[in-house]
């Protein structure tokens, strides 16, 4: 069974993960950007988890993964977001991991899905090529 001819759906699956991911970013982080006390409710979670400068922190990652998220779905410095996405979130999964295996895993997969934007690009399917026309 050679399911070769499948590689033609490649841009495709590119669009869409870039989508689903950005999407989930944006969405994840919409109440912290949105609310001033859902940021200070994660900061005091990150300090009472230890994290150092808690507000800080928070608002670091709340701010970046929201950007990443961004970039995702347009397809525009893709690259530069998959480096930063998965800084941020080996960073989380380092501090998640404390909580056993299962509970790091979201972090790990995210990072992995960072790393991959930033070796394969955003594909075929991008603002990028829209505005430069390559």
């Amino acid at each position: 069974m050679n399911l070769s001819w499948l590689g033609g759906i490649d841009p495709w699956v590119r669009l869409l993960t870039r989508l689903v991911v950005g999407v989930f970013l944006v969405w994840s982080v919409w109440d912290e950007v949105t609310r001033a006390a859902a940021i200070q409710d994660l900061a005091h979670a990150l300090a009472d988890d230890g994290t150092p400068w808690a507000g800080m922190a928070a608002r670091i990652s709340v701010y970046t993964q929201m950007a990443c998220g961004l970039a995702f779905i347009a397809g525009l410095l893709t690259r530069w977001a998959g480096l930063t996405c998965a800084i941020l979130f080996s960073v989380t999964a380092a501090y998640a991991v404390r909580g056993g295996v299962e509970a790091a895993m979201p972090a790990v997969l995210l990072a992995l899905i960072g790393l991959d934007m930033l070796a394969r690009g955003p594909g075929r399917y991008n603002l990028r090529a829209l505005l430069v026309r390559r």
